[in-house]
C-alpha cells in the first residue's frame, strides 16, 4: 500500500495511520513472543530436563528474578506435570525433535523448568495481543482492513458495528495484559539466557552494516515517526544515519539487488525499480549460482536487517526507550555474570536475541501511544479514515518501506496509466539469507556462521541457535509457484 501511495503522492489520514501502527505493532509484538518462546528457545532450553528441576526451588529463583505473580509453586509444578504426561505418553509432540541432552545446552534443570513455564504462558499471552490484531483487522498475517489511502475500519462511538469505545478499551486492556508479560517476563527470561550463554557474545557476528526502517508515522505525509530508523556502517554506531521520510532518497537511491549467485536469468545488479524475476535454475555451482534467494546491497554492501539492526539503529537515534530497555536487559546480564556486558554484546548471537524482546517492550509502550493518539484524535471529532485514490495517466513510480517483525520490508512499484508495469518486494529474509553478491561479499547468515562452534556434527544444535536467531523465513523470500498448477514439493511431518 505505502509504495502505491508514495507513487500517487498521497496523505494518510491520521486515525488510519494510528490504526495501521497498532495492527503492525500488536502482530510485531505476537510475532517476538511467539519467535522466542515457541521457535529460538528450545535451542537453549532443554525440555526434558526441567522434569528433574525442583519446584520449589523453581519458584523461588522465579520469584528473586522477577515480580511476575504466576512465578508460583502451584503454576510451576502444574507445568511439570503437563511435561511429565507428554513424556510418559511416549510422544513428546512439538518437543519431539530437540536435541535434548546436547551437550551445548547447560542450562540447570531449575532454569529449565521456569523457562517451560514461561513456555506455557507465552502461549496465552501471543493470543491475548493477537486480539488486538483480529479487532482492527481481522486476521494475521494477511490483514484484510488496509486499502490504498488508509484503512476501511469506520470509526462512530455509538454504533456496535464499527471501531467503537467499547473495542478501544479491550484493545487498551489486550494490551496492558501482554506488556506485564513482556516487562516481567520475557525481558527477565533473555537476560538470564544471555547470562548463562554468555560465551556465545562471541559467536555469530557476522556483517554489521545494519539497516532499519522508521516507523509508526505520526502525520499525514510520513515525516514524522514514533519510531526513528536508519543505517549504521561497520557496526559504528557513531555514524548512524537516519533515514528521514518515506519519500527519502537515502534509501530509495541505495537499494540494490543482485542476481550473480542465484538461480535467476543472468548476473545483473539492478534497482528494484528495474528487476525481474525470471528462473533459470543450475543445480550447486561452488562459485556459480547456488541459491533462490537474491543479494540485496545497501551503497553496494550487504546489510543485516531485523531487531539487532532495529534496536542499535534506535538507540543510536537516541530513542529513550530503547536505551532503557537495553540497558536493563545488559545490566540484569552483567549482575549474573559477574562483571559489564556493554552494547558491544549484541553484535553476536544471543544479542540478536535479546534485541527481539528489547523491541518488543519498546513496542508495547508504543502501542499504548498509539491507542492513546487514535482516542484522542477521535475525541477531537476526527473520524476519516480513508482518502480515495486518483491515478494519473502515464508512468508513476513508488516505493514503500516497513520495519517488519523480522527486519525492513519494502516494496518498489513502477505504475503505468494505473496498470502495474513492475512489482518488487525485497523482504527481510531476502537481506539476511541472501547468498554472495555482485562482489562476492557473503550475506548475513553465511557471514554468521563463520567460526561458530560444533560439538556434534550430526546434531548441529550450534548452527541451528545462529541462523534461528534470525528468525529466518524463507517462504518470505522465495514464493514458488508453477503456471500449469502442478505440484512442486510436498512436506509430510513424521
Amino acid at each position: 500500500m505505502r509504495s502505491v501511495e508514495n507513487a500517487l503522492g498521497m496523505e494518510i489520514p491520521k486515525n488510519a495511520q494510528y490504526i495501521r501502527n497498532m495492527i503492525m505493532g500488536a502482530h510485531a509484538v505476537h510475532d517476538h513472543i511467539v519467535h522466542f518462546y515457541h521457535l529460538c528457545a528450545l535451542d537453549w532450553v532443554d525440555i526434558v530436563s526441567a522434569l528433574a528441576a525442583d519446584p520449589k526451588a523453581t519458584a523461588k529463583l522465579g520469584q528473586s528474578l522477577s515480580p511476575w505473580k504466576r512465578n508460583s509453586y502451584e503454576e510451576i509444578k502444574g507445568a511439570q506435570q503437563r511435561l511429565q504426561t507428554l513424556v510418559d505418553s511416549g510422544q513428546l509432540g512439538i518437543y519431539g525433535s530437540g536435541y535434548w541432552g546436547h551437550p551445548a545446552m547447560k542450562l540447570k534443570p531449575e532454569v529449565n523448568l521456569l523457562a517451560a513455564t514461561h513456555y506455557l504462558q507465552a502461549l496465552e499471552y501471543q493470543r491475548k495481543i493477537n486480539n488486538v490484531v483480529a479487532i482492527l483487522g481481522s486476521k494475521t498475517p494477511h490483514i484484510q482492513n488496509v486499502a490504498v489511502g488508509g484503512v476501511s475500519n469506520a470509526i462512530n462511538l455509538d454504533s456496535p458495528d464499527t471501531l467503537n469505545m467499547e473495542k478501544l478499551y479491550h484493545i487498551k486492556t489486550l494490551i496492558d495484559e501482554a506488556n506485564d508479560f513482556v516487562k516481567q517476563v520475557a525481558l527477565v527470561d533473555v537476560a538470564a539466557v544471555g547470562a548463562f550463554y554468555a560465551e556465545w557474545t562471541g559467536y555469530g557476528k557476522g556483517v554489521t552494516n545494519y539497516l532499519s526502517a522508521p516507523d509508526m508515522p505520526m502525520d499525514t505525509k510520513g515525516t514524522e515517526f514514533a519510531l526513528p530508523g536508519g543505517y549504521i556502517p561497520d557496526g559504528d554506531i557513531g555514524k548512524f544515519t537516519p533515514i528521514k521520510s518515506f519519500n527519502d532518497p537515502f534509501f530509495e537511491d541505495n537499494v540494490k539487488e543482485s542476481i550473480k549467485h542465484s538461480w535467476y536469468d543472468g548476473e545483473w545488479n539492478r534497482h528494484p525499480y528495474k528487476g525481474e524475476t525470471v528462473p533459470n535454475y543450475t543445480d550447486w555451482q561452488d562459485d556459480g549460482k547456488y541459491s533462490w534467494v537474491k543479494s540485496p546491497t545497501f551503497q553496494d554492501k550487504p546489510a543485516q536487517v531485523g531487531p539487532l539492526a532495529n534496536v542499535l539503529c534506535m538507540f543510536a537515534a537516541g530513542h529513550k526507550p530503547t536505551q532503557t530497555y537495553a540497558t536493563q536487559v545488559l545490566d540484569t546480564v552483567s549482575s549474573l555474570v559477574g562483571s559489564k556486558v556493554g552494547v558491544d554484546a549484541l553484535h553476536s548471537t544471543i544479542g540478536r536475541i535479546a534485541a527481539r524482546v528489547i523491541r518488543c517492550a519498546v513496542l508495547n509502550d508504543t502501542l499504548e501511544g498509539q491507542w492513546a493518539a487514535l482516542v484522542n484524535n477521535v475525541a477531537s471529532g476526527d473520524i476519516t479514515t480513508f482518502n480515495p485514490p486518483s491515478f494519473p495517466k502515464g508512468e508513476v513510480q513508488g516505493f514503500g518501506y516497513h520495519e517488519a517483525p523480522r527486519g525492513i520490508l519494502s516494496h518498489w512499484i513502477v505504475i503505468d496509466n494505473g496498470r502495474i508495469k513492475n512489482y518488487q518486494a525485497v523482504v527481510p529474509s531476502t537481506w539476511n539469507a541472501g547468498p554472495r553478491n555482485a562482489n562476492d561479499d557473503l550475506g548475513p547468515y553465511e557471514a554468521a556462521l563463520l567460526g561458530n562452534p560444533v560439538a556434534e556434527p550430526e546434531k548441529p544444535l550450534e548452527i541451528l541457535r545462529t541462523i534461528h536467531s534470525f528468525d529466518p523465513c524463507l517462504a518470505c523470500a522465495i514464493h514458488m509457484v508453477d503456471k500449469n498448477n502442478n505440484e512442486i514439493i510436498r512436506v509430510r511431518a513424521l
